[in-house]
């Protein structure tokens, strides 16, 4: 008892605080749900998201970008059809792959309405371009190949050499600001990672405000100190050190749309959790600087499923910009699979120039949410999913008293929970085509009536099942 006090001490003055809920008399009960399945033949699919509207507001900071300058992609049928759904996952399906990329993997933008299942031909996308198959239903948004490197679009770039995608494992469509943010684990956990800005054409950022990042950041070679230049516009100077350390010096496991920063420079800004449990912003015009030190969050580093060895350990984030305590700009929630915990970060804002303006997130109080409904939560979605704030709009932005799904890798589990880890309903997913299989992502429609998640065999092959919401 001596002992768990001392430990529990410990954890106070470290500024850690834990919050226990639902325990398993408190619980709901647990109910089957029928779960239909929608795609099948996805290797390591992962994370997934509704495309949702991208919206077009002439007061927002980036005045509607797809809609303005893309509204081709974004019709009935096309790549981005707010309807579809955007897969991520561990294949190119006959894509060349890029040249010293690391691992192959794509996005891919699939019709969840089609009639019949949707089998996802092997290498349907042999041509290396946004190729389709089973007459549009399934598209290829982008992939780890030639066609896609970020040189294409930003020549001067510090990655030119580097694709927007490679074994990605998470997803933010960014509906306030415009594009498609993935993060990915290309060379591995325990070496660099990625994360980029991707255009409707699936290529990094066009006509980005830092041509030494253009669309994609890797490593420490997009760090605040390698990218802010004496190039930069005048109006907004840059600051030539890192305000605070951080790099993706490891595998990035996840993400979530901020926002524009608390600099108002009114450019959009991802918060990116790396596989050593870091957290680090990535911001568009002045590159990465950190918001919390390696360790932070339960590290994925030398973790692996026993049920699919070759799959990489991933996990959900999403971003609650509502209702904060006094000094709180956002609040991050992060899924720790292996501790069965969800990770409550308070972001405060940090400054070193007078001015106000270099002024970067950093990190505030943190606690964790624990349930016995949790059995190794790999990803969340809001049951209400932020559709219509040109400030931070995206899948993974809590809407406004949204509550939260868990989706639960170890007994294949929907837990809704309320943000201060209360229980309100537990969904099995029992999928009648399939056996031995695991949930490997989720995401809720752009309307909240549906719940979207991947489901990965030991095979390796996965799919796409829908469910209603509860």
């Amino acid at each position: 008892m001596k002992r768990i006090y001392l430990i529990s001490m410990l954890y106070i003055a470290m500024g850690i605080h834990f919050a226990h809920f639902a325990n398993a008399s408190e619980q709901e009960t647990v109910q089957s749900a029928e779960t239909k399945v929608i795609v099948k033949n996805i290797p390591y699919p992962s994370a997934i998201s509704q495309v949702g509207i991208f919206l077009s507001d002439p007061n927002a900071c980036a005045d509607g970008p797809i809609p303005n300058l893309f509204p081709n992609y974004i019709l009935p049928g096309a790549v981005l059809d707010p309807s579809r759904i955007l897969v991520c996952n561990g294949s190119n399906f006959g894509s060349p792959l890029a040249p010293d990329n690391g691992r192959a993997g794509s996005i891919l933008s699939i019709n969840p309405n089609a009639l019949h299942i949707l089998k996802v031909p092997r290498r349907f996308a042999k041509s290396g371009t946004q190729a389709s198959a089973l007459g549009g239903d399934v598209q290829m948004f982008t992939a780890n190949s030639p066609s896609w490197l970020n040189s294409i679009n930003n020549p001067n770039a510090n990655t030119a050499i580097f694709t927007g995608v490679g074994n990605p494992l998470g997803l933010s469509n960014n509906n306030a600001f415009g594009r498609v943010w993935p993060a990915s684990s290309p060379f591995g956990s325990r070496h660099v990672g990625t994360s980029s800005i991707l255009d409707p054409t699936g290529l990094s950022l066009n006509g980005a405000p830092n041509d030494l990042i253009g669309g994609v950041y890797l490593g420490s070679l997009t760090n605040r100190d390698q990218v802010t230049t004496a190039t930069e516009p005048p109006v907004h100077p840059g600051h030539q050190e890192q305000i605070i350390p951080g790099s993706l010096s490891t595998g990035a496991v996840g993400l979530a749309l901020l926002g524009s920063g608390p600099d108002a420079a009114c450019k959009a800004t991802f918060a990116i959790v790396t596989a050593d449990g870091g957290i680090i912003q990535a911001q568009t015009a002045f590159g990465i600087d950190g918001i919390a030190p390696t360790g932070t969050i339960q590290p994925l580093i030398g973790k692996r499923w026993k049920h699919n060895k070759g799959l990489s350990p991933r996990l959900g984030v999403l971003m609650n910009p509502y209702n904060l305590p006094t000094g709180v700009l956002r609040q991050l929630f992060i899924s720790e699979p292996f501790t069965n915990t969800i990770a409550v970060v308070d972001l405060v804002a940090y400054t070193t120039i007078p001015d106000g303006f270099h002024t970067v997130f950093n990190m505030g109080a943190i606690r964790r949410l624990h349930s016995s409904a949790l059995d190794i939560p790999i990803d969340m979605a809001p049951t209400k999913r932020n559709k219509d704030d040109s400030r931070w709009a995206s899948n993974t932005t809590l809407d406004e008293n949204s509550d939260i799904y868990v989706a639960n890798r170890g007994n294949n589990t929907i837990v809704r929970m309320d943000q201060q880890g209360g229980v309100i309903a537990i969904r099995k997913v029992h999928i009648k085509e399939e056996k031995n299989f695991k949930i490997n992502g989720i995401a809720t429609s752009f309307d909240g009536t549906k719940i979207y998640v991947t489901f990965v065999k030991k095979s390796g092959l996965g799919g796409v099942a829908k469910l209603d919401a509860f």
